[in-house]
């Protein structure tokens, strides 16, 4: 959506989300617009001048003058940061979402800053061999239930300004996570390897995943402990209040483990060693990110990921 206020005439130019481009196209009167969204993508606040010597009507007088994004429909692209509404006036940090590469279960490949995910049972058995005393970022997308390795995203208040022994405000707290991924590519799954539920898949082939706290898709959000003090808090990345974990896996799909389409359409090439000291050898690679949002604040965080599979 894109709000343009123009010599005095307010221009309201919005778009429709596919869900209700289905609605309308369906032309039996089903289509009522019941919700709406709105984000500031565009607005850099660091531009915001409290201390310009020309007075307070000065202040953000740079932010207005921003030019506003023109509305489209692609909802991959548009709406990265939504804003919300918080009655609430006493609130000094809002709570993030943050990717945790501290355990070595979940940390990215050395050197890439990207996760692997292995297509097919070939390719999972000679990254295995090869890599063996560093699995660190891989993960074994064929059979994601043996996999040892996920993706981790914290959430809570980052900032030492608040203890991290002190439990965060409920209405702070994520419960609910949106998970949104290419549907051609893989599907989502827990650490232990069960399927998640797909609840929409769009025009765009992106796949979203809604995953409640203590709902069918248990084992996915668990709640943050406290700052207790223990050796265990080296895992941690959220500084301050902490609030939940999304983990996951994602296991490839049939048409990666199969095909090396996508991969020649879509992708490129790159080597991995055999082992250490050995030669290179060659992997199809296709790159993608994963994006995560929580449901109460709209956090976004993305998540960059390469699937790879053995020339």
């Amino acid at each position: 959506m894109a709000f343009l206020d123009n010599s005095g005439d307010i221009i309201l130019d919005a778009v429709l989300t596919d869900t209700g481009r289905l609605r309308l196209a369906r032309g039996d009167g089903s289509f009522r617009i019941a919700k709406f969204a709105l984000g500031d993508d565009e607005i850099d606040y660091a531009k915001y001048d409290a201390a310009n010597l020309s007075g307070s009507a000065y202040y953000d007088l740079q932010i207005m003058k921003t030019p506003v994004f023109e509305a489209f429909t692609n909802n991959t692209s548009t709406m990265q940061s939504k804003l919300i509404s918080i009655s609430r006036t006493n609130l000094l940090y809002l709570p993030i979402i943050k990717l945790n590469t501290l355990n070595a279960s979940n940390k990215t490949y050395p050197n890439l800053n990207t996760f692997l995910i292995t297509a097919d049972n070939t390719t999972s058995t000679a990254v295995t061999n090869a890599l063996s005393d560093d699995m660190s970022g891989i993960l074994l997308g064929d059979q994601s239930a043996n996999s040892t390795n996920f993706i981790r995203v914290d959430q809570g208040l980052d900032t030492i300004k608040l203890s991290a022994t002190n439990p965060i405000d409920a209405d702070l707290k994520e419960t609910q996570y949106i998970v949104e991924m290419d549907n051609r590519f893989g599907t989502l799954a827990s650490e232990n390897g069960v399927q998640a539920d797909v609840s929409f898949v769009d025009d765009d082939n992106i796949a979203s995943y809604f995953l409640s706290q203590g709902a069918t898709t248990a084992g996915f959000i668990t709640n943050l402990p406290r700052d207790t003090g223990e050796v265990t808090e080296v895992l941690q990345t959220i500084a301050g209040p902490r609030g939940t974990s999304l983990a996951f896996n994602i296991q490839t799909s049939v048409d990666l483990q199969g095909s090396t389409y996508l991969f020649t359409t879509l992708g490129s090439t790159m080597t991995l060693p055999t082992g250490p000291g050995s030669a290179l050898e060659s992997y199809y690679v296709l790159d993608t990110t994963i994006k995560i949002s929580g449901a109460t604040t709209g956090y976004r965080v993305d998540v960059p990921v390469r699937f790879i599979k053995k020339v």
